[in-house]
């Protein structure tokens, strides 16, 4: 089955270095996800680098699941990169970008992703996954905006 991409952008108005401290927290990554999929964050106290590996647990589609995410790339404060290696996807690889601008940050995302399952995967992402996917980003792009910006991004 064929890979989808998630691609977003939101700019705040924050300086580069204060953003990707943020992001490169990953404690933080439970306090930008929807309260529906209960992210938890099991591997405490890693820190984000190269090679780190950060174990999860998440609700998905209701049910609890464990994540393994592996930092293949990291590039303070412009970039890096988290893929699965073990989780609920069939692939997941998410860039994450930091661009400065206008006095500001631009945080870009593209997430590379395929459901296991087949043609099943394929129903599931047309009926469900997508929506669900963007209305995640939805609420990642407002929280992080009412944590850092203090106020709506653009």
């Amino acid at each position: 089955m064929a890979d989808h991409v998630l691609e977003t952008r939101v700019w705040l108005a924050r300086p580069r270095p204060q953003v990707f401290a943020f992001f490169a927290d990953p404690a933080n990554l439970a306090r930008v996800s929807p309260p529906v999929f209960r992210l938890r964050l099991l591997t405490p106290g890693v820190r984000l680098a190269a090679g780190a590996v950060l174990d999860f647990r998440v609700v998905w589609l209701g049910l609890p699941l464990r994540w393994r995410a592996y930092i293949r790339e990291f590039d303070p404060p412009y970039r890096f990169v988290d893929v699965q290696v073990r989780g609920p996807w069939a692939r997941w690889e998410h860039r994450h970008r930091f661009l400065e601008e206008g006095g500001g940050t631009w945080i870009e995302d593209r997430v590379t992703y395929r459901l296991p399952l087949g043609p099943l995967g394929h129903v599931l992402h047309a009926a469900l996954v997508q929506r669900q996917l963007r209305q995640a980003w939805a609420f990642r792009q407002a929280r992080v905006a009412e944590l850092l910006a203090g106020k709506a991004a653009r």
